[in-house]
């Protein structure tokens, strides 16, 4: 496999118009709708799973409506009653990275994934939309309920304490960030703790997050594993862990992630949050970060500064890999006939929407890797 994507590290500006009044469609509580993704490398499905009610919804309550056109897919509520949208995010998934395996190929798979929104005051619509093979966004799934649907859930499955890591104000005005432990048993608690403030610590040294600490909440679940670690197959070694976390992830050995989704949201419904941190007991190098979805890290590892900090980047900004090394599990992740949604790669489709215009006119596109244009804005070959 050779992908051939062009790139440049830039932070994404979150801008967002055009939104909803919260009060004239939603209630403060908040509406967990689980379902199930499957398919293989051709073909994919949607199917309704359940609803869980949430007591309360700490996301924004002013930017409503997702319009960074990010991610792989898109979650949309509309009012049935006024046929406008009052909530959509952008996201991706784990089912996503997986249809772009050689397994894909040989076999279908299932993964249930999750998505948070208000509490709608009316009957509302859920529709999901996939991205195509141009990268547009087209429906895939839809459904309808009434807020009164006594079939939505009130139970809370997994139940643990949460604590302040970092506490800058109100949930609904804040990002909240959640780590939850995972392979830290009951015993091994106070070390979780720690181990929260010193990710916390790792984050606030770069910028932009050293600069906007004020604008950001970080929260800790105690959700304490039976084992101390995490599941390494390669070595036949297994651990009974609250979210079932695993190295070899699509068989690469250092990607450290989980399928069970549900256990994932089960712990961090514990807590406000809009980024989940799986914080795994281990100090085998590894992580993982996918867009709106989750991110894990090796906690004990020498390295895990800047895997975090990578990882992060994924998931909060959507931000692609700028590297390729042979053993990466991927086929033809990035079409080179299509622009990326990542804002940090090109293919060349479209880099006018991209960084083009901030690079000198003497710079050649593609840049060479060559000693000249070191330290000089362009566009090299990565991704």
């Amino acid at each position: 496999m050779k992908i051939k994507a062009l790139l440049f590290v830039m932070f994404v500006s979150f801008a967002v118009n055009a939104q909803v009044e919260y009060d004239k469609y939603f209630t403060e509580k908040a509406i967990r709708f689980d379902y199930f993704h499957s398919g293989n490398i051709k073909t994919e499905t949607f199917g309704f799973d359940e609803m869980i009610e949430q007591p309360l919804w700490y996301g924004s309550k002013v930017n409503l409506i997702d319009d960074l056109n990010f991610g792989k897919y898109q979650f949309r509520v509309y009012d049935v009653k006024t046929k406008n949208l009052i909530y959509s995010k952008g996201f991706a998934t784990l089912f996503g990275e997986w249809q772009t395996t050689d397994e894909a190929k040989k076999t279908d798979r299932t993964y249930i994934e999750s998505m948070l929104f208000p509490f709608p005051k009316d009957t509302f619509r859920v529709e999901i939309y996939s991205r195509d093979k141009k990268n547009n966004f087209v429906k895939a799934y839809e459904y309808v309920s009434a807020p009164d649907n006594y079939f939505i859930k009130k139970e809370q499955k997994q139940k643990f304490e949460n604590f302040k890591v970092h506490y800058a104000g109100n949930p609904n005005e804040k990002l909240d960030i959640v780590f939850i432990a995972e392979g830290y048993t009951a015993e091994e608690m106070d070390g979780f703790k720690k181990d929260c403030k010193t990710f916390a610590d790792y984050l606030f040294k770069f910028e932009p997050f050293k600069d906007l600490k004020d604008k950001i909440n970080i929260w800790g679940v105690e959700s304490a594993s039976k084992e101390t670690g995490t599941d390494i197959p390669g070595k036949n070694i297994w651990k009974n862990t609250v979210v079932n976390s695993t190295f070899y992830t699509f068989d690469s050995e250092r990607y450290l992630m989980t399928g069970d989704y549900k256990s994932v949201i089960d712990v961090a419904t514990n807590a406000p949050f809009e980024q989940v941190v799986v914080l795994v007991n281990t100090e085998k190098y590894g992580g993982g970060g996918i867009y709106n979805y989750y991110l894990t890290i090796a906690g004990k590892n020498p390295k895990a500064e800047k895997i975090f900090v990578h990882e992060f980047g994924h998931a909060l900004a959507g931000l692609a890999d700028e590297y390729y090394t042979s053993d990466v599990a991927y086929e033809d992740f990035y079409p080179l006939d299509v622009e990326p949604w990542e804002a940090n790669i090109t293919t060349l489709v479209d880099f006018e929407s991209k960084w083009k215009s901030l690079i000198d006119k003497e710079i050649p596109i593609p840049t060479p890797n060559d000693p000249e244009y070191k330290n000089i804005l362009g566009a090299f070959e990565g991704g």
